[in-house]
């Protein structure tokens, strides 16, 4: 149920008559044009509602019982105001009460409370008649502007995509404006090798806020375009970089996209400068998460442990939030279905003590892919690798997966991994070295 919140009334009490209500400000100046029959067109107080649930609606159009706008409001013998089906609803689970006061009905009839009701329907026409002006005005402004940008260039060419990028992020319906004027064709037209970075942050911000089709995608995935992309990717403010990544996920969803076109070096170290800069944790989530979306592109993962991937996420391990948790320990449990991943991983010495810590800590997720990653690390060195997870901790918590209500395979895993470890210990030694006697009893 949405809630609405209430704006405060002068004086606190109910509203009685128009008057009252246009002196308090509820109605502000010049609502009660109106009345009489001055909106042309009868406005539907249901589509109103819906349209404007974000504003402040005034505490007295308040239904105490949904806390919604009251479109049918009735007054109880008490004095207090419902919306008719909610306090009819009260009424029919055997309740005599006030909701409100929690007073003895002594009149059960309900009387429709028309000046309210007619109160409630002028203040959102008012509201409702303004919001469609400025969308009019927003709509007509985009249009000009998109018709500027098929004239204008240098700082004038940056400064109509400027303002065209803050009405896309503004204003939803511009978006649908943009698109079914040629708009996405018109932006996209202005990506290519001689594009100034000014003109290519703007540009792609747009693109990045918009629904792109099949071909608008295929024009985007040109070489000098994606060049473009992944040279800002390197280089641009935090927020084109985070543009970028979205736009390149974006394009990576179509069917057609290649993996060649994610293969350059250039952007798989972008997306590892992103996800290394605590500064931007938003930056962080959009690295990992194109990360993850190339990685889903088999011929590609080489190259992605290539470049020394695998060491720097798992040091950054510690410091990421439940989110990028996820994603980053995806990206490491699918490198290290790679024999150099796996490699990466075992020689990376922080890689056991950082996924045990993990395990049964963030989510299901999160712990099956844990136990991916030590599975393949203990099974390729389990004399050198087996010990190294028993002393960081890893028999503990395997014991806490067998015995948690987590899915079958996870179990079984955790009991292999479990008696891959053991192997070189007495069974003495095993429960001391790993501390199990609490867990055991």
């Amino acid at each position: 149920m949405r809630m609405y919140q209430a704006s405060k009334v002068s004086g606190g009490g109910q509203v009685l008559d128009l008057e009252t209500a246009v002196k308090d400000g509820i109605l502000g100046g010049g609502c009660g044009a109106l009345f009489g029959g001055v909106v042309a067109e009868k406005l539907d107080l249901k589509k109103m509602v819906a349209e404007l649930e974000s504003v402040d609606v005034p505490s007295v159009f308040i239904c105490p019982i949904s806390l919604e706008p009251m479109q049918d409001p009735v007054t109880l013998c008490t004095g207090q105001t419902y919306e008719r089906s909610n306090i009819l609803r009260w009424f029919s689970l055997g309740h005599f009460t006030c909701p409100t006061t929690m007073q003895e009905l002594w009149d059960d009839s309900v009387t429709p409370n028309k000046t309210l009701q007619q109160l409630i329907y002028s203040w959102f026409s008012q509201k409702y008649l303004a919001m469609k002006k400025r969308s009019e005005d927003v709509q007509g402004r985009v249009l000009e502007v998109l018709e500027s940008l098929k004239k204008v260039k240098g700082q004038a060419r940056v400064q109509a995509l400027k303002e065209l990028r803050q009405l896309v992020v503004t204003h939803g319906s511009v978006k649908k404006t943009v698109v079914d004027n040629n708009g996405v064709a018109l932006v996209c037209s202005l990506l290519g090798h001689f594009t100034s970075h000014a003109v290519g942050s703007e540009a792609i911000g747009i693109l990045a806020n918009l629904e792109l089709d099949l071909e608008s995608m295929g024009i985007l995935m040109q070489p000098a375009k994606m060049s473009l992309m992944v040279d800002m990717l390197n280089e641009g403010s935090i927020e084109t970089k985070i543009n970028c990544t979205r736009l390149i996920e974006t394009l990576m969803v179509g069917k057609d996209f290649g993996s060649e076109i994610v293969s350059s070096l250039s952007l798989l170290v972008g997306l590892l400068r992103l996800v290394r800069d605590k500064r931007y944790p938003n930056g962080v989530f959009a690295g990992l998460s194109l990360l993850k979306t190339v990685c889903s592109h088999e011929p590609v993962r080489s190259s992605v442990v290539s470049i020394g991937t695998i060491p720097q996420l798992v040091e950054v391990l510690p410091r990421l939030n439940n989110e990028c948790l996820e994603l980053a320990l995806y990206v490491l449990e699918v490198l290290s279905t790679l024999p150099e991943g796996r490699l990466a991983l075992k020689n990376c010495p922080n890689t056991i003590p950082n996924v045990v810590r993990l395990m049964m800590k963030v989510s299901e997720s999160c712990t099956q892919f844990a136990l991916s990653i030590l599975w393949a690390v203990c099974k390729l060195a389990p004399e050198e690798c087996a010990s190294h997870a028993v002393e960081a901790g890893l028999a503990a918590k395997l014991l806490l997966v067998i015995q948690s209500g987590c899915n079958p395979v996870m179990k079984q895993r955790s009991a292999e991994l479990l008696k891959l470890c053991s192997l070189n210990y007495t069974t003495t030694i095993f429960i001391s070295k790993c501390k199990l006697t609490r867990t055991i009893q």
